[in-house]
């Protein structure tokens, strides 16, 4: 089997845009600075020790904060966060500025946890590793925080969709 074959860009991504996602703001804070940005990349790996990991572009500007200070928060937002998500997914938006409009507190490790989200993941970089142009990194969950709201919000075919009980297929 020839392992080099290279698929189209593109086509690559418009396959995945049929992977739904959940939406979260990954979030950091430390002696580097406070710096955020939106992922769909973010998945369990194990429940002994709690860990998940998160992918994050290598050539973003928020890397950097987030490989010196070491820690970070997964923010699984809720469908009144859709604006909020846009704002952390934008370059053209200042890191600081991101963060103005919704309340913000602190677990464990310092991270920023927004308040009112689905579920706070506070973790510690465990490990990371380069594939491509992405980090993956291997988090060690340090505290965990669950909102009692039931809706999520998910990122399926390049648009924000809704999910909760209505939803449910069985």
């Amino acid at each position: 089997m020839n392992q080099a074959t290279a698929l189209p860009s593109h086509e690559f991504r418009n396959a995945l845009a049929m992977l739904g996602g959940a939406v979260t703001l990954i979030t950091t804070d430390g002696k580097a600075g406070r710096a955020g940005f939106t992922a769909s990349a973010v998945c369990s790996v194990t429940d002994s020790p709690p860990t998940i990991l998160v992918c994050m572009n290598r050539s973003s500007y928020s890397n950097a904060f987030f490989r010196d200070n070491g820690v970070l928060c997964v923010n699984v937002l809720a469908p009144r966060h859709h604006v909020l998500s846009g704002r952390f997914a934008n370059p053209g938006i200042a890191l600081e500025e991101r963060f103005a409009n919704a309340d913000w507190s602190r677990l464990a490790t310092g991270a920023p946890a927004l308040d009112h989200a689905l579920v706070n993941l506070d973790c510690v970089i465990a490990d990371t590793h380069e594939v491509g142009s992405h980090d993956i990194c291997y988090c060690r969950v340090q505290a965990i925080r669950v909102s009692p709201d039931d809706e999520g919000l998910v990122y399926f075919n390049r648009a924000y969709h809704r999910l909760g009980a209505g939803s449910r297929v069985v």
